[in-house]
């Protein structure tokens, strides 16, 4: 379905191209602040970082206070903070209400280029990262 200039006036977005961040915990982050408000979805980031709180994670993942399996991404914590009070700021430039406005995230693999190396190198961690609000 096509979306009018009208929808996408109403919408603030931020994207992050190859960020060099994990695309499990970007998953995860993306899954943990969707349908939150920007500045709960901050503060809950922030005690991540305190670790405070953990992330629930797929996979074998040890568990967590809470009774889930989860980690404590830190560097994918911090990205996702800055894009948040990026997303804020260009929300409020829009004129959209950044205090009730939802959050809508995705993570992407991006291309991982290799470091030169005997065996074909290391792979680099890659992921390109969108945020919108509305």
């Amino acid at each position: 379905m096509a979306k009018n200039k009208m929808d996408e006036s109403k919408e603030a977005t931020v994207r992050g191209t190859g960020m060099p961040v994990s695309m499990k915990q970007c998953m995860a982050i993306c899954d943990f602040i969707k349908g939150k408000k920007i500045e709960n979805a901050i503060k809950e980031l922030e005690e991540v970082l305190k670790m405070k709180r953990a992330i629930p994670m797929k996979g074998e993942v040890p568990h967590r206070k809470g009774g889930f399996g989860g980690r404590y991404p830190v560097k994918a914590s911090k990205i996702f903070i800055n894009m948040l009070k990026s997303l804020s700021a260009n929300a409020s430039a829009k004129g959209i209400d950044a205090e009730n406005a939802k959050i809508f995230a995705k993570a992407d693999k991006a291309s991982s280029p290799r470091r030169a190396g005997k065996y074909g190198g290391r792979k680099f961690k890659r992921t390109h990262i969108f945020i919108s609000a509305r």
